[in-house]
């Protein structure tokens, strides 16, 4: 099992749903660098679930207890370990189900590879709960992009049907920082109309999915390889980890195939001295390289399998078709605490892929101005 990511700044997680703990460990960081506790915590804030019908009324604490590569408030250019501790488990959910295999989960998968040895308990080291753990040290990173003067913002594209306002509505990208307790939003009128959706789903044992779009501002012009590491590459296989996405696009993505050469294109243009071009289907990339745009993307998350309803399976110890009916606590939709997690990871990665162009010292001192 690979648990570790990253080239020149890497993240290592551990732990499962059900164990003591969860937590991550973040080598590659340069010494002196400021750990702003209180944004950690106000991200593991929108992570974390409320109880409230919206998600699921598992609710943990979530405090990050920094174990090593701290000190006074700056990083020591050593290990930053990380860890969450869980204090809300029920684990007796699951006994009287735990031949049955889940549909959309990774049970039969797990028992396929780990031979049964895997902690299978809330879905063991396959759960979303890990996520914990890659939003902690993922905001860590943020706040290192930050001070250089990249931005990250993710916003809930669309949740069950109901669409946000359009990317290219935010007027000069003056993105709005989300608000502790509501969904990341362009136009926050559109959230009571998502919750409805969600609860009407959860009211009928079901669930509902959604797309998350990001942009990354101030990123520079250069950064990112041709091929295997393309910022693409590095970004999709992050997306990729968190559980539920199951697609992703840059720039105009899917909608490429309905386009000619001559509308797919971005013309250059100057700009105050500046290459920029003067369109942005592309997404800011090209040939695995950013070009200075502002970063898009966006990832589709599937509707939360663990649902309600009664549902086929198979019981595998017994070996025999059989019916299903979940017990435990499950979100209708996990949309809106996704969105986080989007955020924190791609911070993560373009941390990693900056490192690998300018260096650590870079992380401290800035980024090279062209």
């Amino acid at each position: 099992m690979k648990n570790t990511f990253g080239n020149a700044v890497s993240m290592t997680i551990f732990g499962e749903s059900h164990g003591p703990a969860v937590g991550a460990v973040l080598d590659g960081l340069a010494a002196g660098l400021p750990v702003d506790q209180a944004a950690v915590a106000a991200a593991m804030d929108r992570r974390r679930a409320r109880g409230d019908g919206l998600s699921t009324a598992r609710t943990e604490a979530d405090e990050v207890e920094f174990l090593s590569g701290v000190y006074r408030g700056k990083t020591t250019g050593t290990a930053l370990t990380l860890m969450i501790r869980n204090q809300n488990t029920r684990s007796g959910d699951y006994a009287k189900t735990q031949d049955l295999l889940r549909p959309g989960h990774a049970d039969y998968t797990a028992h396929a590879k780990y031979e049964g040895y895997q902690d299978a308990r809330g879905g063991g080291h396959f759960s979303g709960r890990i996520t914990a753990a890659s939003v902690a040290a993922g905001a860590v990173c943020e706040g290192v992009l930050r001070n250089l003067g990249v931005r990250v913002y993710t916003h809930i594209a669309a949740c069950a049907g109901v669409q946000d306002a359009p990317l290219s509505s935010a007027a000069g990208l003056l993105l709005p920082e989300p608000e502790p307790g509501h969904f990341a939003l362009l136009d926050p009128e559109k959230e009571a109309a998502m919750q409805q959706a969600i609860r009407d789903a959860g009211a009928q044992g079901d669930s509902v999915g959604g797309i998350l779009e990001t942009v990354v501002t101030g990123l520079p012009a250069g950064v990112g390889e041709p091929w295997f590491d393309s910022v693409e590459s590095e970004i999709s296989h992050l997306m990729f980890a968190i559980p539920a996405c199951k697609g992703v696009e840059f720039g105009a993505g899917f909608a490429f195939a309905g386009l000619r050469g001559s509308e797919a294109n971005d013309a250059f243009t100057m700009q105050n001295g500046v290459v920029r071009t003067a369109t942005n289907r592309n997404g800011g990339v090209n040939g695995g390289i950013t070009n200075g745009m502002p970063l898009v993307f966006r990832t589709v998350i599937k509707p939360t399998p663990s649902i309600y309803k009664q549902q086929h399976t198979v019981d595998f110890a017994a070996k025999q078709d059989a019916e299903l009916q979940i017990k435990g606590r499950h979100d209708p939709c996990i949309v809106p605490r996704a969105a986080v997690v989007q955020n924190t990871l791609t911070a993560f990665g373009l941390l990693d892929l900056l490192t690998v162009r300018y260096g650590t010292l870079a992380q401290k001192h800035g980024l090279p101005q062209k």
